[in-house]
């Protein structure tokens, strides 16, 4: 079968999550066309809330300075309080995140969404800003579009998370 472009074309099959509602998969099914059927599992709010296996490579932010920036807390109306705390409480019970152990952190604020719903923001240009960059060298430009060559634009969105 033919896809529409700028989607790759890999093997994968996916295999229905014994959690997922069987509504919930007719509905979707409906909505995607069936050439997207294979990529099911995008859209699969079971496996949107469970995390990838853990890699060995874990990432580390090494800083110019000493001490990492202090920075103020932005002050949050009640109802951005309590969303905050229930997306804190929500993404720590899933294990998406844990308490810190850093000896710093970064403001939060909310910017509102389509239809007055509320999209969480961190505010980390001061971390940015003492960030040591890597350095490490790009391959040169030719024999990167040789890689590329005839290749369209892939992107891997968290759509149920937007």
């Amino acid at each position: 079968m033919d896809l529409p472009p700028l989607i790759f074309q890999a093997s994968l099959e996916y295999h229905w999550d014994e959690e997922e509602e069987p509504e919930e998969i007719e509905t979707v099914l409906k909505v995607v066309p069936p050439a997207y059927h294979q990529y099911f599992d995008v859209f699969s709010k079971v496996k949107a809330e469970k995390l990838p296996p853990h890699c060995t490579c874990d990432h580390h932010i090494k800083l110019e300075g000493l001490l990492p920036p202090v920075d103020v807390i932005y002050s949050l109306s009640k109802h951005d309080s309590e969303t905050l705390w229930a997306y804190i409480s929500e993404n720590v019970e899933k294990g998406f995140i844990r308490p810190s152990t850093s000896s710093t952190g970064a403001p939060v604020l909310f910017v509102n969404k389509k239809h007055w719903s509320l999209c969480l923001c961190v505010d980390y240009c001061k971390l940015n800003a003492v960030t040591r960059k890597n350095r490490y060298p790009v391959p040169p430009m030719n024999q990167l579009l040789t890689v590329f060559k005839g290749s369209t634009s892939f992107s891997k969105l968290d759509l149920c998370g937007v």
